[in-house]
């Protein structure tokens, strides 16, 4: 898995760098697993612009991926490696041995052909699924559940990892990519590895039009508003807005959102990094 950088032959490609989809192995999706996305373009039900600087974008379609890997005992095989529109990782499709399909994230090392498997008892291999309770100590994981069953909802993106530092009870103690150490249930499920697309950080898309391929409208600075559109708005030719906030005054430089007497606080021995 690597990048590639294009030759300067237009304005456009000067910049851009891009993944050479090496890993990739399939370009057509599964049909079964496949459904529309349909795109709200910022607005609400009244036609009302809710979210700014969303609009356009290329069509996609959203692949329906397995978080929870809840086929336990039962093997799969890596059919093929593919590309998801909808973000920054790989998936892989797989094929059970009762017949059913399924995607998954694909993690760095996953080849097609290999067997993975998922529940107690199960090799702590890349690819295979395990109770926290049964995974060794130092273990790099991914897809980590945050409530038994409900489906892996940390370290998912493109490149990021966690890692099983030590067991307490009926707790184990892990270390997440933003650098906070917080308490999980033991019996909530990860998957053993580092997700694929490690690369993906080091993409530049070289031009403005690939940010509208994706959807993403040009996005207006504070400090060129009128002070009735933003705290930040305002002044004489180009003069700083004041105290960095967002429009609707929140202030952006190291100012704490998180709610004080959050319920999930009591589980987090050490914040993140600042």
């Amino acid at each position: 898995m690597a990048v590639r950088k294009l030759k300067p032959t237009t304005p456009g490609q000067r910049h851009k760098i891009v993944n050479d989809f090496d890993v990739v192995t399939s370009s057509k999706p599964e049909k079964s697993l496949v459904k529309g996305r349909t795109k709200s373009g910022g607005r609400n039900n009244t036609g009302k612009m809710t979210m700014r600087y969303i609009g356009g974008g290329h069509k996609q379609k959203n692949r329906e991926v397995d978080f929870k890997r809840d086929k336990d005992g039962i093997s799969g095989v890596v059919n093929s490696i593919q590309y998801d529109p909808g973000r920054t990782a790989r998936i892989a499709l797989i094929f059970y041995k009762d017949g059913e399909k399924r995607y998954i994230i694909a993690p760095t090392g996953l080849e097609v052909g290999q067997e993975i498997l998922s529940g107690k008892g199960v090799e702590p291999e890349v690819g295979n699924t395990l109770l926290l309770s049964e995974i060794p100590l130092g273990t790099v994981i991914h897809n980590v559940e945050l409530r038994p069953m409900q489906g892996a909802k940390m370290a998912r993106s493109a490149g990021s990892y966690a890692q099983l530092t030590a067991k307490d009870g009926k707790f184990v103690v892990i270390k997440l990519p933003s650098g906070e150490t917080r308490l999980i249930l033991a019996t909530c499920k990860a998957t053993i590895g580092t997700v694929s697309n490690s690369e993906h950080m080091l993409e530049r898309s070289g031009k403005a039009g690939r940010s509208r391929w994706l959807g993403r409208r040009p996005r207006v600075r504070g400090v060129v508003m009128n002070p009735v559109d933003h705290p930040m708005g305002g002044g004489e030719g180009k003069s700083s807005g004041g105290h960095p906030r967002s429009r609707n005054g929140v202030p952006s430089k190291g100012y704490k959102t998180r709610a004080k007497k959050k319920s999930s606080s009591k589980y987090i021995i050490e914040a993140r990094k600042k």
